[in-house]
């Protein structure tokens, strides 16, 4: 077996599990284990690390941009080098307090897809990004990808004020839900009794909306939010959210719900308006659109079906998986055996 070295935030971290992680299976058929490696905070974790490097067949570095040395040295060490990003980091995010635009960033953003042999990008803006680097290395789109199989699908039972709603993110992304508070309660003043079941590992007090508090695990988010009713998903109005992959829009989808969220970003490919769910801007459209779904199992079981469709054909794990095996497999044909894959 060929090895691939992943370099992450480790093996639970949620982009190493949907744009690595859900791909082990087609690695293998191709002969490549996947193993993850830790990224080490420490320089001298950093140093001993190299050797892993060096003795795996390719290297994937996810999301992060290295200081000129350290970049230099990992690709001195690694055979092959593939550099998976799904966030702008060529920019500061929509929380920061200065502007999106950073040299430095930029700088380390270009030297690292120039330095890799293969990039992979989880949509066509990143992509582009890629792309105005100069490179001449292979620049490949796979989307965030959800494994449908592992979701229950959604009974849509209930009706009016019963209905529940559903978000699902981090600590990191709970301003977006704050932000959809204005809609949330539109909704809510309409539909006395509608619940917000926040799927996260902190909760938010949100005034005029009665929160459903579930801890976050890999384990239980799937069927939390197969049991809801309408996802809710929200970006700000900033270059960062060009870059971002909708992994939570792609989850209500699988589990079968209509998804209410902003127009703005990746939300423009993943939600067909008046098919999927509806974008909306305002507090009152926001308000439109729930009370609708709210008062219609039959209409968020005809979206929900349909938006789970759209995601088996273009954002699953079983139609990219394929496609990211072989990309690996294609960037080292010409590679010799390494010591790792005579194990």
């Amino acid at each position: 077996m060929k090895q691939l070295l992943a370099i992450t935030e480790g093996p639970d971290f949620v982009c190493f599990r949907y744009r690595v992680g859900a791909f082990r299976a087609a690695l293998a058929d191709r002969g490549w284990e996947l193993k993850v490696l830790r990224r080490s905070k420490t320089l001298s974790g950093f140093f001993e690390q190299l050797s892993e490097v060096a003795a795996a067949d390719a290297v994937l570095l996810q999301r992060r941009l290295l200081c000129w040395w350290k970049r230099r040295l990992l690709r001195r060490s690694a055979r092959k080098l593939f550099f998976d990003f799904d966030d702008a980091l060529f920019l500061r995010d929509s929380n920061h307090l200065k502007e999106p635009h950073d040299a430095r960033r930029w700088h380390r953003f270009r030297q690292t897809v120039r330095t890799s042999d293969a990039c992979i990008a989880g949509n066509n803006h990143l992509c582009q990004k890629a792309t105005d680097c100069g490179t001449t290395s292979n620049i490949h789109r796979i989307p965030t990808c959800v494994d449908h199989r592992l979701y229950e699908i959604a009974k849509h039972q209930r009706r009016g004020a019963d209905a529940q709603l559903v978000w699902v993110g981090s600590r990191a992304t709970m301003d977006s839900l704050r932000c959809a508070h204005a809609g949330i309660v539109n909704a809510t003043q309409r539909l006395p009794g509608l619940a917000l079941k926040v799927i996260c590992d902190v909760f938010p007090r949100l005034e005029g909306v009665s929160i459903l508090p579930v801890t976050w695990s890999s384990e239980v988010e799937g069927s939390e939010i197969a049991h809801a009713d309408i996802g809710i998903a929200w970006l700000p109005d900033h270059p960062w959210s060009l870059g971002k992959c909708g992994l939570k829009t792609l989850q209500y989808m699988a589990a079968g719900l209509p998804v209410v969220a902003n127009p703005i970003g990746v939300h423009h490919d993943l939600v067909n308006h008046g098919e999927t769910g509806f974008l909306v801007s305002t507090p009152q459209e926001w308000g439109d659109a729930i009370e609708l779904l709210a008062n219609s199992p039959e209409l968020r079981r005809r979206m929900g079906q349909a938006g789970r469709d759209h995601l088996i054909e273009h954002y699953s794990v079983e139609q990219w998986a394929p496609r990211f095996a072989a990309i690996i497999d294609a960037s080292t044909s010409s590679l010799a055996p390494s010591h790792s894959s005579r194990r």
